[in-house]
C-alpha cells in the first residue's frame, strides 16, 4: 500500500470564509479552555485563602495611643 498526497492533503481549497471560521472557532474554544482553567484555579486558591484565614486566630483590634496634651498650652 503506497502512501498516497490525497491521503494527507486536502485536495480541495478552503475558501477565506471557511478559513476565518476554521480559525475563529479554534481560537475561541482556546480561549474558553484558558477561561475555564483560570476560574477552577481562582476557586482552588479562594478556598485555601479561606480555610487559612479560619485557621488563624482573629487578632484583636490595635488601639490608637491617645495625643498627649503639650505643656505649651
Amino acid at each position: 500500500m503506497a502512501a498516497t498526497k490525497d491521503e494527507f492533503f486536502n485536495p480541495t481549497k478552503l475558501s477565506a470564509r471557511d478559513k476565518a471560521a476554521a480559525t475563529d472557532h479554534t481560537a475561541r474554544s482556546i480561549i474558553s479552555a484558558e477561561a475555564t482553567q483560570r476560574e477552577k484555579k481562582t476557586e482552588k486558591l479562594r478556598q485555601l485563602r479561606l480555610e487559612r484565614e479560619a485557621a488563624e486566630p482573629v487578632p484583636a483590634p490595635v488601639r490608637a495611643k491617645g495625643r498627649k496634651a503639650s505643656a505649651d498650652h
